[in-house]
């Protein structure tokens, strides 16, 4: 075992070392390519030996011209990953408007007695994935605490039934099909719900207290709605951080095992189970932190024994969110899950009347069409790529990517992509290289799958789409994405003379 692990190790570091030679390579000797040359350039690329028993798909084109630099098994079916937010986040702006808000109501059912509601709150949720501190300066509680003080300028200080969340605007199917079961605790495979808080995650903070010498556990919110069991051990500086986060299913009962050196703090995140009813715990505890007394529960509206009638209930307000512009740059800069889960459904709700996965995908299947895409010939079964059973093509992608570039929410749309070397999940890529500051795109991953789909112009100033997928490599990750880089630096040094 010792020889083998010596040997992997030996054979990791010269596959890094081959690519990063690439990597000089391409900056030193490729200072500009010329059109006859790129294509020869690029079979030399994606016939890497490391990936020989892999599949790339590729397909390069001129916006100017139409003129494709580059293709290969641009026909292909491929797992996508997060590349798929591209079909969710277009069809959203387009179907919605750039400026289209997500809602929330809140009503009061009963009559006022002085400065008492003798009745309930009822929270209806319309798929708002902002409730939380993204929009907020960070301050999780900001829009509950907003909240109260709006009750409070009602002259309700005291509510003598229950605070009940309403999340049937949304099925009850809170993972996508296809999820894999061990994603669960993960902040990439939250929950999606009508009625969702701070990206229903549950924030958790790590740190060595000095003190006692004990570890110690923070939560953002600071809910009694999860138990925390702590089996984080502190050691020595000269040891490492290691935090593994487990929920047990079905449950919020969370473990934080492993261990924390004195002089580090860690955060990460966790799921929680059931966002109905965590939005309307930690609600609840926010109202009674503002001496709003609460006499009854915090309560899902589906465990309530009898249906909400909101002929008899009176709207107090609606909070609005900001607008999709904004909301899409979450979705492709940080390549967030949640959140295009949320607009996928939402989108469902406002062109079928009911918030599901399947009912958006139908809805958005008819911007497909226009962009020249046949959604028979791909496979979309949610809305952020997290599912393996995703498949699409290159030159759908690119289709896509071409349809947006003439269409007018194509601004909004573009300026929602990762910028190479800048910010998002590009941040840290083709810094130093002509492709930096120049390349706007949607990265992908999950399990041997790496994907890079969009927009870059060449050295001529030409605009070029692009879309580059590898599926089933064994080898590490580094080494795919050195490809798409080289891919991008070759394109910005591309000229016609």
């Amino acid at each position: 075992m010792r020889y083998s692990f010596l040997f992997m190790t030996i054979i990791i570091l010269t596959l890094n070392l081959n690519a990063q030679i690439t990597v000089k390579d391409t900056l030193t000797k490729y200072s500009y390519t010329t059109v006859s040359d790129f294509w020869a350039q690029m079979d030399d690329i994606f016939n890497d030996p490391n990936f020989s028993n892999a599949h790339w798909g590729v397909l390069i084109q001129s916006l100017e011209t139409g003129e494709y630099f580059y293709k290969r098994n641009e026909n292909k079916l491929f797992m996508p990953a997060s590349n798929l937010k591209l079909f969710t986040s277009s069809a959203g702006l387009v179907l919605l408007g750039d400026d289209y808000k997500f809602t929330t109501n809140i009503y009061m059912r009963g009559r006022m007695d002085g400065s008492s509601l003798i009745g309930d709150i009822v929270v209806q949720g319309r798929g708002d994935p902002t409730l939380s501190g993204r929009f907020y300066q960070n301050d999780v509680l900001k829009v509950f605490n907003d909240w109260a003080d709006s009750l409070l300028e009602f002259g309700i200080d005291e509510i003598t039934g229950n605070i009940i969340g309403d999340d049937n605007e949304f099925d009850d199917l809170g993972l996508g099909e296809g999820w894999q079961w061990d994603y669960e605790s993960d902040w990439y495979a939250a929950q999606s719900s009508a009625l969702s808080f701070n990206d229903n995650c549950i924030d958790i903070i790590v740190t060595a207290d000095l003190l006692t010498g004990q570890a110690k556990i923070d939560i953002n919110p600071n809910t009694k709605y999860a138990v925390i069991v702590n089996k984080v051990s502190v050691v020595g500086d000269d040891s490492t951080t290691s935090i593994e986060v487990y929920r047990e299913r079905g449950t919020n009962v969370i473990s934080v095992a492993g261990t924390i050196r004195n002089s580090d703090s860690l955060k990460t995140f966790v799921t929680v189970n059931n966002p109905t009813q965590f939005t309307m715990v930690v609600l609840k505890e926010v109202l009674e932190s503002k001496d709003i007394i609460v006499g009854g529960f915090p309560m899902d509206i589906d465990d309530m024994s009898s249906p909400v009638d909101y002929n008899e209930l009176s709207k107090l307000f609606t909070h609005s969110s900001p607008n999709l512009k904004e909301v899409v740059k979450i979705i492709n800069k940080n390549s967030q899950n949640f959140f295009a889960e949320q607009l996928l459904k939402t989108i469902g709700l406002e062109i079928e009347h009911f918030g599901s996965a399947e009912n958006g995908i139908a809805s958005c299947n008819s911007v497909f069409q226009e962009m020249g895409v046949n959604p028979e010939n791909m496979s979309m079964v949610d809305g952020s790529g997290l599912s393996r059973l995703n498949l699409v093509t290159p030159k759908q992608i690119v289709s896509l990517l071409n349809f947006m570039y003439q269409h007018k929410y194509y601004l909004p749309f573009y300026n929602s992509l990762p910028i190479s070397g800048i910010d998002g999940t590009l941040g840290n890529r083709m810094k130093g290289t002509k492709a930096e500051n120049n390349v706007r795109a949607k990265t992908g991953y999950i399990g041997s799958v790496r994907s890079l789909s969009g927009y870059v112009n060449t050295g001529d100033n030409e605009p070029v789409t692009f879309s580059i997928i590898a599926n089933n490599f064994t080898v590490p990750l580094k080494l795919s994405d050195n490809i798409q880089d080289l891919v991008c630096i070759r394109l910005a040094n591309l000229r016609r003379k």
